[in-house]
């Protein structure tokens, strides 16, 4: 049976580490983060992120139910560094396009992070504001409730598919990322057009192409589609 979280109020009452730090949710996260970048997901258990922090490992189920729940957290705060500094300029599809690239790019910045978090549901103060801003953006725009909620539905597996497709691949060992890349320049550009007519036309162009995400183009499709779509609503 899960520990009950302390509230916050009684974390506070609590005594610094013998290092002089005071814990934090916010302070346990980041530690947490630091971690997945420097050791990956093997590397982030409790009592790692005990010594790091100058805690008990005990002390963390304080503030969270276990490492499933530190994981969500995770995740809920790379939603809220997307969403830190957004200034809507009241054009739907400008501010859904900059909602989602906003949400890959916190994503993509933390690859070991969002391998373990991009499927997950939290249910968190970031991840709920998102969720409305998003849907707020298309009711706004004037999609009925059935149409908003397709449209969010598409954008926001699309967002977080493709941020965990690229975080993975940044999540690779170096050589492993390097050797992928070149397969492009490697293999598929030296396909003879007797056999790959397509591929060895297109070469060029997916050796730099494959190299970079896809999700800018994948985003504007959906946008397009949905601006399509609401253009014959009112007719």
């Amino acid at each position: 049976m899960p520990k009950p979280v302390v509230p916050e109020e009684k974390r506070r009452r609590r005594r610094p580490t013998k290092s002089g730090t005071v814990l934090s949710e916010e302070l346990i996260v980041e530690t947490a983060l630091r971690m997945l970048h420097e050791h990956g997901s093997a590397g982030l258990t409790a009592r790692r992120l005990g010594l790091a922090l100058d805690a008990d490992p005990s002390t963390l189920y304080r503030y969270f139910r276990g490492m499933d729940d530190l994981t969500l957290a995770i995740g809920d705060a790379l939603i809220g560094q997307a969403l830190g500094g957004r200034a809507p300029t009241g054009e739907w599809r400008a501010d859904l396009r900059a909602v989602g690239l906003r949400i890959h790019a916190a994503y993509v910045a933390h690859p070991q992070a969002a391998v373990l978090t991009a499927s997950r549901v939290s249910g968190r103060a970031h991840e709920l504001a998102a969720d409305e801003a998003v849907l707020d953006i298309l009711r706004t725009a004037g999609f009925p409730l059935p149409d908003a909620v397709r449209v969010y539905h598409a954008f926001v597996d699309t967002t977080l598919a493709f941020a965990a497709l690229d975080a993975a691949s940044l999540a690779l060992p170096r050589a492993s990322l390097h050797a992928d890349e070149e397969m492009w320049r490697s293999t598929y550009a030296r396909l003879p057009a007797t056999t790959h007519p397509r591929i060895a036309e297109a070469a060029p162009l997916l050796a730099t192409r494959m190299l970079t995400s896809a999700y800018p183009t994948a985003l504007d499709m959906l946008l397009h589609s949905a601006a399509a779509q609401l253009d014959t609503i009112g007719e």
